[in-house]
């Protein structure tokens, strides 16, 4: 077993070098001795423009073999300014893991290799997962660091428009349209604008709100992020070392005002979109915004979504709902408990809102009955919830992004497995107080726990940070939806005949998925063309996620800062190609049939 950080590194060389060789050569035949039978080859537009994954021996074989000529990977070489090659272990397997740096005809990448001895083959190692990323368009750098922009245009001519004056022209958008229009302001919004920026692709953000960052300022008094700040920065600028472990909604909330103006993105608000075609001929949108001073017609090339997993509030049709004379809001309106103190309150839904909103009421004064609709899982916020973020507490944001990128998701999902049955003993106290009192727990389809909940529903976990204890000690009444006989005008009748009595009612209800939104905003067309947004199918990738859609020029974003400061990246790089003519090159070239 290699054990020296000398011999592992050139035993990770020795696989690349066999790799690149045999490439050239495209041979399924010879490639297939170089992984086992049950790896995945993850490739993000480095190789295919797709993001992809592909799983089994043959099928990697084979894919490799038909897209290497086009692409034409070479140079891939260990990343000497990266973490070295080491043993670690993922979703429970020992493995060498080793970043590279390479190149192809169009772009530079970086990628991650896992090796893991074959015991049927002698102990020869074998590439278990392999990625292969694009980071970079040959001819279209980022201009950062040595190569950043002088600013002689502005500083040099004292006559002409100083820095100020221009920024203050490309905003306005008087004389000409954008490239890119990003629907909506929060973190994806910003993240893939940075992006675009850097890669000088002329993008604009529009988004309903008075002032930047209003999405998280807007939201309820006591929030704070459910992960830590080491997880969540943004591309290019990353937060002051000295910020919280958990971030304030407001603290957050200036920072994207700051992130816009430092990083000199173009940005409206108060603006709503209100939809748009596109002319297939022209290759161009026709959208419509809306603002304070009028309508503006724009035609720009692409629209990215960034309005959030979900786009709609989801509320359900309750009969008798309506009987109910009290003030009923859904959790996306609800502000502060200050103002229902000494009231009584219900929250139906115990998600991550629901709790954090009966807490909240709870700790100003009020009386909370929480309702719950369906089993909902329950971690405790430290360190259980945090298990899945640990990658994050050693390294480089960069080799953690990368790390994060690699991982297939059926790897990844039996990693969540592993730490959702770790968590369930952390919190065993904690879980079986809550099934004391009758709360219905769940743990995510076949285990996977509140990651997979999130990237399949959006939802239907919550963190806990006090909530679940203020319930099992009776603080916060629990009750059970099918309890509930009918709504009427003091609060909720019961089917044993007693009445919930309430000044509020709070649908914490979760929100329609992003496909509710494109058919309001587009038309039956161009929905039934994208299908669904978010989840996976029958698939490995996020559908439609941060990649190229059936209907041209509309592209989408969304989830945690993390996802969106990965993932915008791959998706600039993809709107850059085709604003440079590249992709349609490099698609118009045929496959090789070997």
């Amino acid at each position: 077993m290699l054990d020296r950080t000398q011999d592992i590194s050139i035993a990770a060389q020795t696989w690349l070098d066999e790799f690149e060789r045999i490439l050239g050569r495209a041979d399924p035949a010879t490639l297939g001795p170089l992984f086992l039978g049950d790896g995945f080859w993850r490739d993000v537009l480095a190789l295919s423009w797709n993001l992809q994954t592909i799983a089994g021996r043959d099928a990697i074989t084979q894919e490799l073999a038909a897209r290497a000529p086009k692409a034409a990977p070479t140079h891939f070489k260990i990343a000497l300014n990266r973490a070295p090659p080491r043993w670690v272990t993922r979703a429970g397997t020992n493995c060498i893991e080793a970043i590279f740096h390479f190149e192809t005809a169009i772009g530079r990448g970086s990628g991650i290799v896992r090796l893991v001895p074959d015991a049927a083959d002698g102990d020869r190692l074998k590439a278990w997962t392999l990625l292969t990323a694009l980071d970079e368009l040959k001819g279209f750098e980022e201009q950062l660091g040595t190569s950043r922009p002088r600013g002689q245009a502005y500083s040099r001519d004292f006559r002409g428009p100083n820095w100020l004056d221009q920024r203050n022209a490309s905003r306005a958008y008087a004389d000409r349209d954008p490239a890119v229009l990003v629907v909506g302001g929060g973190q994806a919004g910003l993240a893939i604008a940075a992006r675009l920026k850097q890669l000088k692709v002329d993008t604009l953000i529009v988004d309903r709100e008075t002032r930047i960052g209003d999405n998280w300022r807007k939201r309820y008094h006591a929030l704070t992020l459910h992960n830590q700040v080491q997880v969540n920065h943004l591309p290019y600028m990353p937060f002051p070392p000295n910020w919280p472990v958990y971030i304030p909604k407001d603290k957050l909330a200036n920072w994207f005002e700051a992130y816009v103006d430092a990083m000199e993105l173009n940005f409206w608000t108060g603006t709503e979109f209100e939809g748009g075609s596109y002319d297939e001929a022209k290759g161009h949108w026709t959208v419509t915004l809306r603002r304070a001073d009028g309508k503006r017609t724009m035609h720009p090339r692409h629209v990215i979504m960034a309005t959030g997993v979900s786009g709609i509030a989801n509320i359900p049709d309750i009969a008798t709902l309506d009987n109910f004379k009290g003030t009923l809001v859904h959790s996306s309106r609800y502000e502060d408990g200050e103002n229902w103190t000494g009231k009584r309150a219900i929250v139906i839904g115990t998600g991550n809102s629901g709790h954090d909103i009966a807490q909240d009421l709870h700790s100003s004064g009020a009386e909370v009955t929480l309702v719950q609709r369906s089993p909902t899982l329950v971690t405790n916020i430290e360190p259980s919830a945090q298990l899945a973020y640990a990658t994050y507490n050693e390294g480089t944001l960069e080799d953690n992004d990368l790390i994060a990128t690699s991982m297939p998701t059926p790897l990844a999902k039996k990693t969540h497995v592993m730490l959702t049955e770790q968590s369930k003993q952390l919190d065993k106290e904690l879980l079986d107080g809550l099934s004391r009192i009758g709360f219905k727990l769940d743990f995510g389809e076949a285990g996977t726990g509140w990651q997979f909940k999130y990237l399949t529903r959006g939802g239907g976990y919550y963190f806990n940070v006090g909530c679940s204890n203020l319930i099992v000690e009776g603080k916060i009444k629990l009750r059970q939806f099918s309890e509930i006989e009918g709504f009427v005008a003091e609060g909720a009748r019961m089917t044993d005949g007693s009445i919930i009595a309430a000044h509020l009612i709070v649908l914490s209800t979760g929100y329609k998925p992003q496909e509710y939104l494109v058919r309001k905003l587009f038309g039956d067309g161009i929905a039934d063309r994208v299908g669904p947004i978010w989840g996976f199918g029958d698939g490995f990738e996020l559908r439609n996620m941060y990649a190229r859609t059936k209907q041209p020029g509309l592209w989408f974003i969304a989830g945690s800062l993390a996802q969106c400061r990965i993932n915008s990246k791959y998706l600039a790089l993809q709107i850059k190609a085709i604003e440079a003519g590249i992709l349609a090159r490099a698609l118009a070239m045929p496959l090789s049939t070997a």
